[in-house]
């Protein structure tokens, strides 16, 4: 088990090296240093407080909340530091999407081996 949670922490750090994580992780920077970002983020947790407890109490949002909420969301989506970092995340995503199935299909491999490996 000690060998593959080296390999594990081996795989982490070859990750935190790729130009995509690099990329996200200047993308998140960005994102938590822009006042406007800020500004949508709070708005929209507190709209969607509003609207939450409207649902919860079995009632229908307030119409002003549901076209504030609307609002913020188009503001935050055409903020282009919110975009880089929507670009930056799908990136790292598909990264991390084709390690996954590369561990998949090492498994599915080791588990059609016939060899016994020792610990």
């Amino acid at each position: 088990m000690a060998g593959i949670m080296e390999q594990a922490k081996e795989l982490g750090n070859s990750l935190a090296r790729t130009e995509e994580y690099k990329a996200l992780r200047r993308a998140l920077k960005d994102a938590d240093d822009d006042r406007e970002i800020a500004e949508s983020r709070s708005t929209l947790e507190r709209l969607e407080g509003s609207i939450a407890a409207a649902l919860r109490a079995g009632k229908e949002p307030e119409k002003e909340d549901a076209e504030a909420y609307e609002a913020a969301v188009s503001q935050l989506q055409t903020n282009a530091t919110y975009q880089r970092l929507v670009a930056a995340q799908a990136n790292f995503e598909k990264i991390i999407g084709k390690v996954n199935a590369t561990i998949e299909k090492g498994m599915e491999e080791g588990a059609d081996s016939r060899i016994i490996l020792a610990p």
